[in-house]
């Protein structure tokens, strides 16, 4: 098979003729369609997230269809469409698992990273960790939702029932959880990079009700907040744009450090949370909600042997919304 392997951190993917993969037990083998390009794939690239196994298969928003299953795995026909998100595998016998908290396993694996992911023709995957795909959707359309969407889907939960909703960074993951909030009847106030006008024209576009540069003060206090961009300084940032008992969270896998601020913003029981990884529950919760949105992704779509491109781009911010690798098997 054809696929973008990553042999060293900050040194460009090479495409590359792998052997085809072979579905363990419990596992299936998808034909990849399309995969996502994420922002965590930028901090694996970078060397950011430092223990990815070598050479990899970055990709984790995975949508194709099963070729093949491995024995003992009949979740899925051949034939169906199926997503694969990030976390890949969990232990399902430490403390974490057996509490409804698999995101935070000691053990668990993740696609893209600890298990070859989705830049290329062909994948494995446990059949456990798969999604089905809701018919509305393009493969294109889909992969952002299997991170970008759940990722922020759970962060969306961690702010409790936020009204005034803070959203810094309006990047793939604010683009679809925009539209969630707005449909469960919040406002959303959107923060971007200084002076640039055009995300600000869309998140307005997505019913964002005030947007703005990272460095204002919204129009109204926030009740809660969603930092999806990677720079610790804006979480005090979004602390002191909050009210008394506010909670901000960081959704993002790695964030530069945040910086020392007064005790004084964070008083009034105002609170400072991360998100790590998913549930398979937030899967499918989400996924059901998507289409009754429904939620509608802005992709950038690039080949397979693009993928260097469309991260430089990510970068970059060369593209509002997502981008997406396409694969179109030989």
């Amino acid at each position: 098979m054809r696929a973008m392997v990553l042999e060293k951190a900050r040194k460009p993917l090479r495409i590359a003729e792998l052997p085809d993969p072979v579905p363990d037990s419990g596992q299936v083998l998808i034909s990849v369609h399309a995969c996502g390009v994420c922002r965590t794939d930028l901090h694996i690239f970078d060397g950011e997230l430092t223990e990815p196994k070598l050479p990899l298969v970055p990709g984790h928003q995975i949508v194709g269809n099963v070729v093949e299953a491995g024995e003992g795995a009949e979740r899925f026909m051949v034939g169906d469409r199926v997503g694969v998100p990030w976390l890949g595998w969990t232990c399902g016998e430490c403390r974490y698992c057996l509490s409804d908290h698999e995101n935070l396993c000691d053990r668990s694996r993740f696609t893209g990273y600890d298990i070859d992911g989705g830049y290329a023709e062909l994948a494995v995957a446990d059949e456990r960790f798969c999604f089905p795909i809701a018919e509305g959707y393009s493969d294109e359309q889909a992969a952002p939702l299997l991170c970008a969407g759940l990722i922020g889907y759970r962060a969306l939960r961690l702010v409790g029932e936020a009204e005034r909703i803070g959203f810094y960074g309006f990047g793939a993951s604010a683009h679809i959880l925009c539209q969630v909030a707005v449909h469960q009847g919040r406002r959303v106030f959107a923060f971007t990079r200084e002076g640039d006008e055009e995300a600000q024209a869309f998140a307005r576009q997505l019913g964002a009700e005030w947007a703005g540069s990272s460095e204002e003060t919204p129009p109204e206090e926030l009740d809660g907040a969603i930092v999806f961009a990677a720079v610790g300084a804006l979480m005090p940032a979004a602390l002191r744009a909050s009210a008394k008992g506010a909670r901000v969270i960081s959704a993002g896998i790695h964030m530069s450090d945040i910086p020392t601020f007064p005790y004084e913003i964070l008083w009034g029981e105002r609170m400072l949370g991360s998100v790590a990884n998913l549930t398979r529950r937030d899967g499918e919760e989400f996924l059901e909600l998507a289409p009754q949105v429904p939620v509608r992704t802005e992709v950038r779509a690039y080949a397979l042997e693009e993928a260097n491109t469309a991260l430089n781009d990510l970068q970059a911010g060369r593209f509002r919304g997502a981008a997406v690798l396409t694969v179109d098997p030989d």
